[in-house]
């Protein structure tokens, strides 16, 4: 299997007609559809049901996908490492995490290298704690933010001193937003919105399910999200209230929407961890580096 052949069937892939894709390559549309069947007997599964005038994956085909753009990801964040060797520090450096106010205090250790060292780039991934722990475990990703509680036993970590406090984003024209704290009560009768993570009782330590306790089923969960931007919009639309951690949503005077913590009060630490015995590219040592200086008083 060539990455070279790879790189074609996710151009296939994401145009969907193998005349665009060979056009998109620089090549002829019989030398890219020999190549693809080439790849498709290579494998011994077909991967594409061909159409008048488009293609499409079959699902051997979507999993090839998924796989590919692991392996090509890969392979061109060794590049650029090894490109980068003997250089002044340059190169990438990949970091994954939810949606947490700790992106600010890593905010600042990328700034402050910027100014030194303008060769490295970053690149941010947004998901939970499993989508993150996944791609660190393939190497696609060098450090990961998890929320406390979290299995990290098989990593390296550093303790953040950020910590998240979670609480309800609501409208002002609320009823509840008369409120000085929101307790569990407040929960019971009212349409709420829920990240899927935070209401999984089969999330590790789920602390808001530990929370809210025995009547955690009787809550009435009427919309699951993953980005807080997009459930910040169900909530202005008047379709519930968000569980959230407190500074991810405009609350200022001139939005519509507040935000309450809970009581008692909810917060949760953080980690960014890596991979055991990880061999990290001369930027990514050099990041490291400095979040232990920034972090070294945290226990």
């Amino acid at each position: 299997m060539e990455i070279r052949v790879l790189r074609y069937f996710l151009a296939v892939a994401r145009e969907g007609n193998i005349t665009r894709a060979a056009n998109f390559l620089h090549l002829t549309q019989p030398t890219l559809s020999r190549q693809i069947r080439d790849l498709e007997k290579e494998m011994g599964q077909k991967l594409l049901i061909r159409k008048s005038h488009r293609v499409a994956l079959t699902p051997e085909g979507m999993l090839l996908r998924k796989r590919a753009e692991e392996i090509i990801s890969m392979v061109d964040k060794t590049k650029t490492e090894f490109t980068s060797m003997g250089h002044t520090v340059s190169g990438d450096i990949y970091i994954g995490g939810g949606e947490t106010q700790a992106i600010r205090q890593i905010a600042t250790i990328i700034k402050d290298l910027r100014e030194s060292y303008p060769g490295i780039h970053y690149h941010l991934y947004s998901g939970n704690a499993e989508d993150v722990t996944e791609r660190l475990d393939k190497g696609l990703l060098d450090f990961g933010i998890l929320i406390q509680p979290a299995d990290i036993s098989k990593y390296d970590f550093i303790n953040l001193s950020t910590k998240d406090t979670w609480g309800v984003v609501m409208r002002k024209d609320s009823p509840l937003a008369a409120k000085a704290f929101i307790e569990k009560k407040d929960l019971l009768d009212v349409p709420l919105i829920c990240s899927r993570q935070a209401i999984s009782p089969h999330q590790t330590g789920n602390e808001f399910v530990d929370w809210f306790g025995a009547d955690f089923d009787k809550l009435n969960v009427v919309t699951t999200f993953n980005l807080v931007y997009n459930a910040a919009i169900m909530v202005e639309a008047g379709i519930g209230y968000a569980i959230t951690i407190d500074k991810l949503v405009n609350t200022s005077e001139n939005s519509n929407l507040c935000f309450l913590s809970l009581e008692p009060k909810l917060e949760s630490g953080l980690n960014i961890i890596w991979k055991k015995y990880q061999v990290f590219s001369s930027a990514a040592e050099l990041f490291l580096n400095r979040m232990r200086e920034q972090f070294s008083e945290i226990k």
